[in-house]
């Protein structure tokens, strides 16, 4: 009872593909073909199209053919180690997701294949028919010349963009904003084979000749590594777990903060990173292992696994969904709650130097018997202690002052800009002379007999301990001995 060709077809065109998706499973075979760049091309106006063109090794008669059948390849096969397939469903239906026509042309030096799926022909015939396109028909084609240029290569051709033009309405206003998402897609997606790491070919994509930047998502130069790598053996083979914290949201350029952040925020991409091959399948996600919240958020873990445990990480079609095994879950939960502490630990102490318990805060932290938490000024602080001391008279207003400051903190705009990734600029780090100034007065309020344990006390309250190496300079600990 082999299936009727037109409903099929036609079903499998729901399975769900975004744009960006399909593109990339469309890339995902010019890896395996060992392309070295890979160009895409999409025109908006008239006859519509999106053009997809590598130099990959390209396909022979008997080859092009099988790429064009429904289910090509049994999943459970063992597959070449830089092998991104799966299911030899990729490329017809990330393809006829996003048009009526798919026309893919391969070329190995003289010799050139066409096969082509058209919706509308196969509902006519009712039969699995597909097109071998005359020599004519070829070279109508749009980007061809491109194709002929190359001694080898594949060109994937969307044409009769039904389902785009259906959600966007006006194509030719949106196809450029659609692109646009499919640029940071990729540029996530493939940023390891785009800055060229070690054990993968490098590769290099542009849209319509504009060359695709990789997005690192873990911020490399500056995120800490606050953990080894950690080593699973699954069935015999290894995955591996590289945790990273990002720096606080202080130590971020604007350029940094948005490409990290996303549509989602920082907060929703927290989690992990599961790499296939070293390609990027799922991220920000916690397995339902924690929730995500705003302690965590600058925690992104990455996971390696190899293409054949597959099975195992229920791998779906469109290769964006994937969930770990058993025995993979276990080892996981006890690195999210390690690197969960300390993302909390960079977040509070505003991603300065981490510094010792015995620090002097300018807020105290409470909970109150009801199970709530007051914030609350220290009124211990070596700031606000000289500020009793040299006007005990005003002692009480002060104190008062100070309540109605701590009564009046405008927590819900600041946990709404925080959700949000804002950048508080009240965040900033003092700058180095005015702390400098800070302690001149305080010392010269000071008996120099106490010279040295004020000093040492400053060193260890905020803000004074972000500065020690300044202070140090300032006042060396011998000269203070010696005064």
């Amino acid at each position: 009872m082999p299936p009727y060709a037109p409903i099929l077809m036609e079903s499998t065109r729901a399975i769900g593909y975004s744009l960006e998706a399909a593109i990339a499973d469309i890339i995902d075979n010019s890896i395996t073909a060992h392309a070295a760049t890979v160009k895409l091309f999409f025109f908006p106006i008239d006859k519509e199209y999106v053009a997809i063109l590598d130099d990959g090794t390209g396909m022979d008669y008997t080859k092009i053919n099988t790429a064009m059948q429904y289910g090509s390849q049994n999943p459970k096969d063992k597959r070449a180690g830089d092998d991104l397939g799966r299911f030899g469903l990729g490329l017809k239906t990330a393809s006829l997701s996003q048009c009526k026509t798919l026309t893919v042309v391969s070329k190995q030096k003289d010799q050139i294949e066409c096969r082509q799926w058209d919706l509308d022909y196969v509902a006519q015939s009712e039969e699995w028919r597909l097109k071998i396109l005359e020599d004519d028909e070829l070279l109508m084609l749009p980007e061809i010349n491109k194709l002929l240029e190359y001694e080898n290569g594949t060109l994937i051709i969307w044409q009769n963009l039904d389902r785009m033009k259906l959600s966007a309405g006006n194509l030719e206003k949106t196809m450029g904003r659609y692109m646009d998402d499919a640029r940071m897609h990729l540029s996530l997606v493939y940023h390891r084979y785009l800055r060229g790491e070690r054990g993968i070919r490098k590769l290099d994509i542009y849209f319509n000749n504009v060359k695709i930047a990789p997005m690192d998502p873990f911020l490399e130069e500056k995120s800490t590594r606050a953990m080894d790598d950690e080593i699973l053996n699954i069935h015999g083979r290894e995955v591996v777990v590289r945790p990273y914290i990002l720096p606080h949201i202080s130590k971020m350029t604007a350029e940094e903060l948005e490409a990290l952040s996303g549509k989602e925020g920082l907060r929703r991409r927290q989690g992990f990173y599961v790499y296939r091959n070293k390609r990027l399948l799922v991220w920000g996600t916690w397995f339902r292992m924690r929730r995500q919240d705003d302690s965590s958020k600058l925690v992104r873990i990455r996971v390696d696994i190899p293409n054949d445990l597959d099975d195992l990480w229920t791998l779906d079609i469109k290769k964006s969904s994937a969930a770990p095994p058993i025995e993979v879950k276990n080892n996981l939960s006890m690195v999210i709650e390690k690197m969960a502490e300390k993302s909390k630990r960079t977040w509070t102490v505003r991603g300065k130097k981490e510094i010792n318990d015995e620090v002097v805060h300018m807020w105290n932290r409470l909970d109150n018997r009801e199970g709530g938490i007051i914030y609350e000024i220290n009124q211990d602080h070596p700031l606000v202690s000289e500020l009793f001391t040299l006007l005990p008279q005003v002692k009480r207003d002060v104190q008062r002052l100070l309540r109605y400051i701590e009564k009046g903190l405008p927590l819900n705009a600041l946990y709404i800009d925080l959700i949000n990734d804002g950048k508080i600029d009240n965040d900033q780090g003092i700058e180095e002379k005015e702390v400098i100034s800070m302690v001149r007065q305080i010392l010269d309020n000071t008996e120099l007999a106490q010279w040295p344990e004020m000093v040492k006390m400053l060193k260890l309250s905020e803000p004074f301990c972000f500065y020690i190496d300044a202070i140090d300079r300032k006042w060396p600990e011998g000269k203070i001995h010696g005064y």
